[in-house]
């Protein structure tokens, strides 16, 4: 059975969401994964109330195992994520409505790289084709633009992101608000932003390898 901190944890992060404005309402969804089990937000629980039992248990395939209410509706998207070659126990999926990354999910393909934060996400995040929201379409669409990445924004709907824990992870999920903020900025002014190349990127994740959310935040 999940330990009862990956429940809490999952509280406290929707809680976060919600006082940092980075969803509005009941939106957004956070999931934990714990060895082969998943701590999943439940559909429609104003943040306020909910509380570690009201958090679902499911195994990596969706699953219920401990589930005393309906999972978010983008189930399959937190397990398409946690279920990644590369994924790894621990690990943390956010999805946001935060305001700059949907607007800019609504005029560009993939986020130009405005800005050196963009090395925390693997390099210039990726936007998914449109879906509607909670189907497998959507979900696959998602796993494909975090194909070495660990965020991507969802056409038309918000954003989504992995963190490697627990701590940390809404600070990963403001940055990744800072950097859609600049590039959406850049380029209302009409005029081609400059952005980084790949080859800087790398530069600068290996020089933030110290500096990065969770590690004290960044220079």
């Amino acid at each position: 059975m999940i330990a009862p901190d990956a429940r809490t944890a999952v509280v406290d992060l929707c809680r976060g969401l919600v006082d940092r404005r980075l969803v509005v309402g009941t939106a957004g969804n956070v999931s934990v994964r714990e060895g082969d089990l998943l701590a999943v937000s439940p559909s429609g629980v104003p943040y306020p109330e909910l509380t570690p039992g009201t958090v679902g248990v499911h195994a990596l395939d969706g699953a219920p195992v401990d589930a005393p209410l309906p999972p978010t509706s983008e189930l399959a998207l937190h397990v398409l994520a946690h279920s990644r070659p590369d994924a790894r126990p621990g690990e943390v999926v956010l999805h946001t409505h935060a305001p700059a990354s949907t607007a800019l999910s609504t005029v560009v393909d993939e986020v130009p790289v405005t800005h050196y934060y963009a090395a925390f996400f693997g390099g210039a995040v990726r936007v998914a084709p449109y879906a509607t929201f909670g189907t497998d379409a959507l979900a696959r669409a998602v796993l494909r633009a975090l194909t070495d990445r660990t965020a991507a924004l969802m056409a038309n709907h918000g954003a989504v992101l992995i963190a490697p824990g627990v701590a940390g992870a809404l600070d990963r999920a403001e940055y990744l608000e800072y950097v859609c903020d600049v590039a959406l900025r850049a380029l209302s002014t009409g005029r081609p932003p400059r952005t980084l190349d790949g080859a800087e990127i790398d530069r600068v994740r290996t020089a933030l390898t110290d500096y990065g959310p969770g590690r004290g935040g960044a220079r």
